[in-house]
């Protein structure tokens, strides 16, 4: 890495992440930032990195998030969210019963079974069963670990935990209110085939973290550039489309109360950002 480049790193979710951050980065060279990026497997080496100055940003899930700022105060750096999606912020899970369950409250799910995403999920893992726990309702946790390492952006998980609850394998699933619409709209979901039990108050998704070892002139050219992206110019709608937003806002810290609960909750990570959750390997 070169001082003369801002490199950032991205997790490959998808093989749509390799699209969208080369033409991120073609147009940010046409507007004369120098840029580049790396591809990580999982958000966990990418978080290290970040801390270590390997990287100068990272596009990063809520945990991965999290994590970075239980790493970066252990070692006496500090990290800060440059930047967000406008479809980052207030977002919730919801739990969900087929249509014709009796089970008509949250308190009734107590000692039933529970369709969840992966071990590392935020919105369809984490943060529903500490609102469920939040309630004083105990749960039998089925959990669907598809791309473990991926912090829940590969929502096959997600799916899988619908389709158990369709198929009466589970009493209730948990998943992000964005795909409770996605799979509607897919099939996965027929239309009335559910319905929500429960929803949890609003928090935020990814952001894009900066290390305080980040050259600060390119972090600030680079963050400028970002926010003046406008929906309405053809050169960048493709692209935004593909990273699914219409703007990009200021960071925020506020909206990762929740799931920092929710990982001192469940013992996801240690005080100094270590994995400590036994039956999480990325």
């Amino acid at each position: 890495m070169t001082e003369e480049s801002l490199l950032l790193g991205a997790v490959a979710y998808d093989p749509k992440v390799v699209a969208i951050w080369t033409g991120f980065r073609h147009w940010l060279r046409e507007h004369e930032l120098p840029f580049d990026y790396v591809l990580y497997s999982n958000y966990e080496r990418q978080v290290e990195d970040l801390v270590a100055g390997r990287i100068h940003v990272a596009w990063n899930s809520p945990l991965a998030w999290v994590r970075a700022l239980r790493l970066a105060a252990a070692v006496g750096r500090t990290v800060r969210p440059l930047v967000m999606r406008d479809t980052d912020r207030d977002l919730t899970s919801v739990v969900v019963v087929r249509a014709e369950s009796r089970i008509g409250r949250a308190s009734d799910l107590d000692g039933r079974s529970v369709g969840v995403g992966a071990v590392d999920s935020p919105q369809a893992t984490l943060i529903p069963l500490a609102h469920l726990a939040a309630l004083g309702v105990k749960v039998e946790v089925r959990r669907f670990d598809v791309g473990v390492g991926l912090h829940g952006d590969h929502v096959g998980g997600e799916r899988d935990a619908v389709r158990a609850l369709l198929a009466g394998e589970v009493d209730a699933a948990v998943m992000l209110d964005g795909s409770h619409l996605t799979f509607t709209r897919e099939g996965v979901l027929p239309r009335g085939a559910v319905r929500i039990l429960a929803q949890t108050a609003p928090y935020d998704h990814c952001n894009m973290s900066v290390v305080d070892l980040a050259p600060a002139d390119l972090v600030d050219r680079f963050g400028s550039l970002l926010l003046g992206m406008a929906y309405e110019d053809p050169a960048v709608r493709p692209l935004l489309d593909l990273e699914g937003l219409t703007r990009w806002m200021t960071g925020r810290t506020g909206g990762y109360h929740a799931l920092d609960a929710a990982v001192e909750l469940f013992g996801f990570y240690g005080p100094r950002g270590e994995l400590v959750l036994p039956e999480y390997s990325p």
